[in-house]
């Protein structure tokens, strides 16, 4: 049997209340209480024995332990200095397990790799929602030992992720994650899996690395979908060229690639993007 210890309303309650703590509304602190969902994400991840695996916002360690029944080592990064005692019992107990407290946005690579004792191949996560976006992207641009990514968000990121170009949550944040990886993976959860109920959706996404360019051109990629996106009510002409763009580069390079200049950058592909960018390159 699978899942975890914690994964219900009583144990998760019995813990909470064994070291005085409560939950955070600032910190996007929904404790998940549904083993069936932690078995579902674990099944998702297919997780090797010998992986290490990120974990981003750990809470109490309800995921946390499932992990460690899988994989041959998990880090946890959490920002919350309450719960440190909680991933120190863990750790005592599991010789696999290490964690990191502090901001995962400002926690370096290295000292990620430093505490796995390798570089991670998995980030399999629930993530707090406040910053699960900007998680997701970072991660995958200065982790690119990250060979999938399985991560619990809102499901109005979730939306934003998966979408097909033409789609009304078809954007710039899509198009640069399309860069680096695809979607090969998605679930749906309800609010009544988690403890306190959050008043939103939320779902499980798996992404699998699978860029469309090098890793030191997705920079240069990322400027153009920003510029076409920026004004995405206008032609995407005018947005990038309102952007700095110069509007005889742009109309030679979307000569060049056969794209309307008159065409709204939500139809385009992510793939589309790196043309244009390839484009406007020799005529910067």
């Amino acid at each position: 049997m699978g899942g975890s210890p914690l994964a219900s309303p009583g144990a998760t309650r019995a813990l909470l209340e064994a070291y005085g703590l409560a939950t955070k509304h600032s910190l996007g602190q929904n404790f998940l209480v549904s083993n069936h969902v932690v078995e579902k994400i674990t099944d998702l991840a297919e997780l090797a024995p010998d992986e290490r695996v990120l974990e981003v916002g750990p809470g109490i360690g309800t995921l946390t332990l499932a992990l460690l029944a899988e994989a041959g080592h998990v880090t946890s990064i959490e920002a919350d200095r309450e719960l440190e005692p909680v991933l120190r019992t863990h750790a005592a107990a599991h010789p696999g397990f290490s964690f990191l407290m502090g901001d995962a946005l400002r926690v370096t690579p290295g000292q990620i790799v430093e505490a796995a004792g390798g570089e991670p191949t998995a980030l399999v996560s629930n993530l707090p929602y406040n910053v699960a976006a900007t998680i997701i992207l970072q991660f995958l641009q200065d982790l690119p030992s990250l060979r999938r990514l399985v991560v619990m968000v809102q499901a109005e990121v979730a939306d934003r992720i998966c979408a097909a170009p033409g789609n009304r949550t078809y954007g710039a944040y899509t198009a640069k994650l399309a860069l680096l990886a695809r979607v090969t993976g998605r679930f749906e959860v309800g609010p009544g899996n988690f403890m306190p109920p959050p008043h939103v959706d939320s779902a499980v996404v798996r992404l699998d690395r699978a860029p469309l360019v090098a890793p030191e051109r997705v920079a240069e990629v990322s400027v153009v979908i920003d510029a076409a996106f920026a004004q995405r009510r206008k032609t995407i002409r005018n947005s990038m060229a309102a952007s700095g763009f110069s509007r005889d580069a742009l109309d030679a390079a979307f000569a060049a690639c056969a794209i309307a200049p008159t065409c709204r950058a939500e139809t385009l592909a992510p793939a589309d993007f790196v043309r244009l960018a390839d484009a406007l390159a020799p005529l910067a």
